[in-house]
C-alpha cells in the first residue's frame, strides 16, 4: 500500500527543504495566533515559494472569519484549506463556495458520537481529518497539535466519498501501528517532528518520512 504524509505547522527554511525532501505530500501553515506553530501571511508566502507544485500548501485555520481569510489567501498560494475549530456544515459550505478553494473539515475525536459527525461535513467538504479531542481539563490545550491520539479502531474499516487523514499524536514510533489500525493512506504529523513545542527538527521529519516511505 501507499502511504504519504503532510508536515503540519512548517515555519522555517530548514523544515521546508526537509518536507520537500523526504517526498511529503502536503506542507501545512498554520494562521492559528495563538499557536507557537503560528506564520504570519508574509511569512508563509516565503516559505510556500519554496515548495514544488506537487506538494500541497495547506492552510490552517480556526473559526476564522472571512477577512482573515482573504487576507491570507491574498498574499499566500494555499491549494487547501484546513478548518480546525467549531465550524458548522453550513459554515463549511459557505467558506468553500466563496473561497473557491478545496477545503478539509477537521472532526475531533473522543468517541464514536464524533465519528458520526464525518458524514454531514463529508457533503459539503473535499477532505476530512481526524483529529484527537483534547480533554476538558487539558491546560494549554490547542485545537490540535497537542501529541495525544485517539482509539484509532473507531475508524477501522469505515469509508467516506470524499478523501482523508488521520492526525494525532503520530510519530515515527507509532506510525505503522496507526496505519495498520485505522486504514489510513495519509498521516499528518506536527508535535511528531518536533524537538522543542512549536519548533520542526529537520532530522525528525527526515526520519518519519523515511518510516512513512517504508510502509
Amino acid at each position: 500500500m501507499v502511504v504519504t504524509a503532510k508536515i503540519c505547522g512548517v515555519s522555517t527554511p530548514d523544515a521546508v527543504a526537509a518536507v520537500v525532501a523526504g517526498g511529503a505530500s502536503h506542507m501545512g501553515l498554520n494562521f492559528y495566533p495563538p499557536s507557537p506553530r503560528y506564520v504570519t501571511p508574509s511569512l508563509a508566502a516565503a516559505l510556500a515559494a519554496g515548495t514544488p507544485p506537487e506538494v500541497c500548501r495547506v492552510g490552517l485555520f480556526v473559526d476564522p472569519d472571512d477577512d482573515a481569510l482573504e487576507a491570507v489567501l491574498d498574499a499566500v498560494e494555499i491549494d487547501l484549506l484546513q478548518l480546525h475549530g467549531d465550524e458548522s456544515i453550513e459554515r463549511v459550505a459557505a467558506l468553500r463556495e466563496r473561497f473557491a478553494v478545496p477545503v478539509m473539515k477537521v472532526i475531533r475525536v473522543a468517541g464514536p458520537a464524533d465519528i458520526a459527525l464525518a458524514g454531514g461535513f463529508a457533503e459539503v467538504a473535499d477532505w476530512l481529518l481526524f483529529d484527537a479531542r483534547p480533554p476538558a481539563d487539558m491546560v494549554g490545550a490547542l485545537p490540535g497539535g497537542n501529541a495525544l491520539s485517539f482509539d484509532w479502531r473507531l475508524i477501522a474499516g469505515t469509508s467516506w466519498p470524499v478523501p482523508w487523514m488521520l492526525s494525532g499524536g503520530l510519530e515515527s514510533s507509532n506510525l505503522a501501528e496507526a496505519v495498520s489500525v485505522s486504514g489510513a493512506r495519509l498521516v499528518d504529523v506536527s508535535s511528531g517532528v518536533e524537538d522543542r513545542r512549536g519548533h520542526k527538527s529537520p532530522a525528525m521529519i527526515k526520519d518519519f518520512l523515511a518510516h512513512v516511505a517504508g510502509l
